[in-house]
């Protein structure tokens, strides 16, 4: 079955960089299109920043200019690395593929503090 499992979150200062990753299973990874998505507390799931299978990316405005997303079709990996964090990054970010009604991966927690 399709597993998404996402790695590299923590603790980081206001400014700091991160990179999460999140390693997929079960699905022909380069033919499809993967997102990242954050929930913070209290807060409805919103998307961040998305990759077509021919590699064309999209990001939330809140986070243009600061977060890349990647992918790595050998690995079956895809990366979203975060520069410039702010505290209004902390959230708990999941891995998609297929949109909302797809699949998610566990979430890691990304915090930005001092």
């Amino acid at each position: 079955q399709v597993q998404l499992v996402e790695s590299g979150g923590g603790l980081v200062q206001p400014g700091g960089s991160l990179r999460v990753s999140c390693a997929a299973s079960g699905v022909s990874f380069r033919l499809n299109a993967m997102g990242w998505y954050r929930q913070a507390p209290g807060k409805q799931r919103e998307f961040v920043a998305g990759i077509s299978r021919g590699d064309t990316t999209n990001n939330a405005d809140s986070v243009k200019g600061r977060f890349t997303i990647s992918r790595d079709n050998a690995k079956n990996t895809v990366y979203l690395q975060m520069n410039s964090l702010k505290p209004e990054d902390t959230a708990v970010y999941y891995c998609n593929i297929g949109g909302p009604n797809g699949y998610w991966g566990q979430g890691t927690q990304v915090t930005v503090s001092s």
